[in-house]
C-alpha cells in the first residue's frame, strides 16, 4: 500500500469566521457569506465646483488628495478646469486605520509646489455604515474649509461610509494596501476583474475541386494543392491524385476561430513545380461571418468560389482577370462540437458552441478566496524578498482574478465568486501567481507574472450544499524537486437545484453527440487543442488588465502532454495500482486453491455447489456482495476534496537529471552528450516495452493459430479435442460438468503437480509470427 504523503503536503480542514459567523456545514444566506468579513472606510470623489483660480491665467489644475493618518490616496488631476468631475473610489481597509480624522483636500497642480485650495474634515465615529443590499449612499456638497476651519470658495460632492467587500464600490477602488503603487497603468494591474473566454468554433473547410485551373507550364501534368491559412494557423491538402487542370480533394480541413471573426479564410490553390518551389494558381478570402453554422451532422450547401490570380507587373502586385478559375467547396462553422482549450483530464466545461444547444445548468458553485499563508518571497525589492500575489479561478468561459495584495506573504483577498453548473465531472482550478508588473516595470514585456502554485477541485467529488473550508499546499515541481510554496485558504459550495437533472447527467455522454457521430482524429484534437489554447491566451492578453500569457497557459496545462519520465513512472504504478485488486484476487483464490485455510475452502466449495444446482442465484448474489462492499465503504468515505499527490506523482523521489529532462525546452537546449545519455536511457526503456508488447502479440498469435493449420499436428489435436467436447458436454448435463471443473480447480495439494498442466503445455508450444520477424 502506498505511503501516505508528508504532514506539509497534507490537506487541512478549517473552521474559518465566515459571512459573520461559524460555518457549520449548513448554507448561508447572508452576501459573501463563504468569506470572512472584512471592513473598509470608502470615499466617493465625485467632483467640485467653483473653484478658485491659483495660476496668474486665474485658472486652476485641480486635483483631490484623500488621507487618513499615513495613507494618502490622490485622484487625476485636470488642467485648467474649476468644476472637475473624477468619480473616484478610496478603500481603507479598518484594520489598518490609526486616525480618528479623514481628511479631503482640494489642491492645484504646480511644478514647485502644489497650492492648498480647501479641505472637508470627518469624524470616523460618526461615519454611516451600509451593507449591500442597501442603495448606494447618496453624495452629498461639502463646502471647503481652509485650515482655520473658516469657509472658503468651492465646493466638493463626497460619499464617505463603512462598509465591506460586498460592496458594489469595491474591485474599481483605490486601496490603502495598495499605497506603493503609483500610474493608473499600475493600479489597473491590481485590480479584481472577471473575464470571459473568446467564444470558440471549429471551422470545417471541405476542399472538393477546382475547375480550369491555369498552370504557367501547360506541357506537364500539375501537381496541385489547396492551402488554407486562418490567423496563425495553416493547413494544406494532400497532392491531387488526379493530375490535371481539374483536380479533386474531397478532404477536409479543420481550423479553430473566435468570436468577433477578425480575420478572413485566406484559400490559394498552388502548383507544385519544384521540389521547394510552388507556383500560386489562384486565391481567394472568404469572410467567416458569412459562414453557414450547422448545429448538428446534416451538411450544408456547397459553393463555387471564383479564385482571383494575381501577376507581378513592373515590381506591383496586380489582379490578373483574364480567365476564371473556381473551387468547389463546402465551409462552415460547427457547432455541435465543444471546443476543447483544456486537457481532457481537467475540462472545466463540455458544453457545444452553439447556446441552442445548451441544456439547463444543474446548480451553482460558490467560491470563496479567503487568504494564504507562508508565501516564499518570489523577488527582491530594496534588498529583501518580497511577494505580490493575486489569485486566478478558471471555470468554463469565465475566469476571475483577485486583487493584488502587495508585499505580504500572508495575503487576504476575501473576494467570493460564482458560476453555473452544466455537468458536475468537471473541474476548477485555482492558480496562486506573483505580480510582476507593477511600477512599471514592464516596458519590455519580458516580465513574467511567477507562478506559486495551483489547487485542481473536482466537482463530482464534493457533497451538495456543504461548505468545504481546507487549506490546501501550494506545490510546485521545480528542477531542483517538489517544493511548497505556500498555503492558500478556500471555501467551496456546490449547490444542486434540481438532483434529478444531475443524476441524470450520469448517463449522458460526456462530449456533444457530434463528438460520436462525426469524431475527429487524435491528431486533429491535440493540433486544434493548442490553437484554442493559443487563441485564448492571446484574447486574454489584450483584456484590461490583461491576464497574461504565462497565467492561462499554466492554468490551461500547456505542455503537460510532453514526456516527463517521471509522469511515465507515475502512470506505470497507477497501472499496477489498478491491477493490484486483481492480482490480489488471484492471490485469494490460490490460497483456497491450495487449502491454506481449510475452513474458508470447505465454505468456497460449499457456495460453489449452491451456486450451481442454482445458477439463477450466480448475478444477484455477485451484485448483492457489491452492494454490501459499497455499504461497508461508506462508514470510510473522503471528508475531504482530492488534492495533488506528490508521492503519487512520484515528485519526491525523481532523479535531478529526470526533472532537469521534464523542464527542458523543445526542441532541447541541452548539451550534446546529456541528449545522447538520455536518448539511450530511453532506447532501454522501449526496449523493455517492445519485449512485453512483443510477448503480448505472441500470445495472440498463439490463439489464432490454433485452427490455422500452421502446426498441423497441434490444430488437428485441437480439432478432435474439440469433436469430443462437443459430444461429452451435449450428453453430459451443464451443472455436472460445472461441478467436476470446480472441484478439479479446488483439489487438495496432494493431488497437484508442480509441472505445468497439459492444456498450458499445449498452448505454449503453438507456433508464432517470432520466426517471421527480421
Amino acid at each position: 500500500m502506498q505511503r501516505p504523503p508528508p504532514e506539509e503536503f497534507v490537506l487541512k480542514e478549517t473552521k474559518p469566521h465566515l459571512g459573520g459567523g461559524k460555518i457549520s456545514g449548513d448554507k448561508l444566506t447572508s452576501t459573501y457569506d463563504l468569506v470572512e468579513q472584512m471592513q473598509y472606510l470608502y470615499v466617493r470623489v465625485v467632483k467640485a465646483k467653483d473653484l478658485p483660480g491659483k495660476d496668474v491665467t486665474g485658472s486652476c489644475d485641480p486635483y483631490a488628495e484623500v488621507r487618513l493618518g499615513n495613507y494618502k490616496g490622490t485622484t487625476r488631476h485636470f488642467e485648467k478646469k474649476s468644476n472637475p468631475e473624477w468619480n473616484q473610489v478610496f478603500a481603507f481597509s479598518k484594520d489598518r486605520i490609526q486616525a480618528s480624522v479623514l481628511e479631503v483636500t482640494v489642491k492645484d497642480k504646480d511644478f514647485v509646489k502644489d497650492d492648498f485650495m480647501g479641505r472637508v474634515l470627518f469624524d470616523l465615529n460618526e461615519i454611516p455604515k451600509r451593507v449591500p443590499p442597501d442603495s448606494p449612499l447618496a453624495p452629498q456638497w461639502y463646502r471647503l474649509e481652509d485650515r482655520k476651519g473658516d469657509k472658503v470658495k468651492g465646493e466638493i460632492m463626497l460619499a464617505v461610509w463603512m462598509g465591506t467587500q460586498a460592496d458594489e464600490a469595491f474591485p474599481e477602488a483605490w486601496h490603502s494596501d495598495a499605497a506603493s503603487v503609483s500610474g493608473m497603468d499600475s493600479l489597473a494591474n491590481i485590480r479584481s476583474k472577471v473575464y470571459l473566454s473568446p467564444k470558440l468554433w471549429y471551422l470545417r473547410v471541405n476542399v472538393i475541386e477546382a475547375q480550369d485551373l491555369q498552370p504557367s507550364d501547360k506541357g506537364r501534368y500539375p501537381e496541385v494543392f489547396v492551402k488554407a491559412i486562418l490567423g496563425s494557423q495553416a493547413l494544406r491538402t494532400r497532392i491531387s491524385p488526379s493530375r490535371s487542370i481539374n483536380p479533386m480533394w474531397n478532404e477536409d480541413l479543420m481550423f479553430v476561430a473566435a468570436e468577433p471573426f477578425e480575420e478572413p479564410l485566406i484559400l490559394s490553390v498552388e502548383d507544385r513545380v519544384a521540389p521547394n518551389k510552388d507556383e500560386v494558381l489562384g486565391r481567394c478570402e472568404i469572410s467567416l461571418q458569412y459562414v453557414d453554422r450547422r448545429l448538428d451532422h446534416r451538411p450544408v450547401n456547397t459553393r463555387w468560389i471564383n479564385l482571383v490570380k494575381y501577376v507581378v507587373v513592373e515590381g506591383e502586385k496586380k489582379k490578373e482577370i483574364k480567365f476564371a478559375s473556381r473551387i468547389h467547396m463546402r465551409i462552415c462553422l460547427e457547432g455541435g462540437y465543444h471546443v476543447l482549450d483544456e486537457s481532457t483530464h481537467y475540462s472545466s466545461d463540455l458544453r457545444p458552441t452553439a447556446k441552442q444547444l445548451w441544456k439547463q445548468n444543474i446548480g451553482v458553485l460558490e467560491l470563496g478566496i479567503l487568504n494564504a499563508q507562508g508565501l516564499m518571497p518570489m523577488k527582491t525589492k530594496d534588498g529583501r524578498g518580497t511577494t505580490d500575489s493575486y489569485c486566478v479561478a478558471k471555470y468554463g468561459q469565465k475566469w476571475i482574478r483577485t486583487r493584488t495584495i502587495i508585499d505580504s506573504f500572508t495575503p487576504k483577498w476575501n473576494e467570493q465568486y460564482t458560476w453555473e453548473v452544466f455537468d458536475p465531472c468537471t473541474v476548477i482550478t485555482i492558480g496562486v501567481f506573483d505580480n510582476s508588473h507593477l511600477h512599471g516595470g514592464d516596458k519590455a514585456g519580458a516580465t513574467k507574472d511567477a507562478r506559486i502554485g495551483k489547487v485542481r477541485i473536482r466537482l463530482s467529488t464534493l457533497e451538495t450544499d456543504r461548505v468545504y473550508t481546507h487549506s490546501y499546499p501550494l506545490l510546485v515541481l521545480h528542477p531542483s524537486g517538489v517544493k511548497k510554496m505556500g498555503e492558500i485558504h478556500l471555501a467551496v459550495r456546490f449547490t444542486c437545484s434540481s438532483l434529478l437533472n444531475m443524476m441524470h447527467m450520469y448517463s449522458q455522454p460526456l462530449l456533444p453527440k457530434m463528438h460520436y457521430l462525426h469524431p475527429l482524429t487524435v491528431s486533429q484534437l491535440d493540433s486544434l487543442r493548442h490553437q484554442a489554447t493559443l487563441i485564448v491566451s492571446t484574447r486574454l492578453t489584450r483584456a484590461e488588465p490583461p491576464l497574461r500569457k504565462e497565467v492561462v497557459e499554466y492554468m490551461l496545462d500547456v505542455g503537460s502532454h510532453m514526456w516527463s519520465m517521471r509522469r511515465s513512472k507515475a502512470n506505470f504504478f497507477r497501472i499496477t495500482g489498478v491491477l493490484s485488486g486483481l492480482i490480489d484476487v488471484g492471490k485469494w483464490f490460490d490460497q483456497i486453491c491450495n487449502w491454506k485455510n481449510p475452513i474458508t475452502t470447505v465454505l468456497i466449495h460449499i457456495l460453489f455447489i449452491i451456486l450451481v444446482l442454482y445458477p439463477e442465484l450466480i448475478l444477484p448474489t455477485i451484485f448483492l456482495y457489491l452492494f454490501l462492499i459499497g455499504v461497508w465503504y461508506y462508514r470510510w468515505r473522503p471528508r475531504h476534496p482530492p488534492h495533488m499527490d506528490t508521492r503519487l506523482s512520484h515528485a519526491e523521489t525523481a532523479h535531478p537529471d529526470e526533472l532537469d529532462e521534464e523542464f527542458d525546452t523543445f526542441p532541447t537546449s541541452r548539451p550534446s552528450d546529456i541528449v545522447r545519455m538520455r536518448y539511450d536511457r530511453l532506447r532501454s526503456i522501449a526496449g523493455r516495452i517492445q519485449t512485453v508488447v512483443g510477448d503480448l502479440a505472441t500470445q495472440g498469435e498463439r490463439l489464432q493459430s490454433l485452427l490455422s493449420w500452421r502446426d498441423p499436428r497441434a490444430t488437428a489435436l485441437f480439432v478432435i479435442f474439440c469433436l469430443v467436447a462437443a459430444i461429452v458436454l451435449y450428453v453430459t448435463p451443464f451443472q455436472v460438468v460445472a461441478l467436476l471443473t470446480g472441484f478439479y480447480m479446488l483439489r487438495h495439494p496432494r493431488f497437484r503437480h508442480r509441472l505445468p498442466s497439459v492444456p498450458l503445455n499445449f498452448f505454449r508450444r503453438l507456433p508464432a509470427r517470432t520466426d517471421c520477424m527480421l
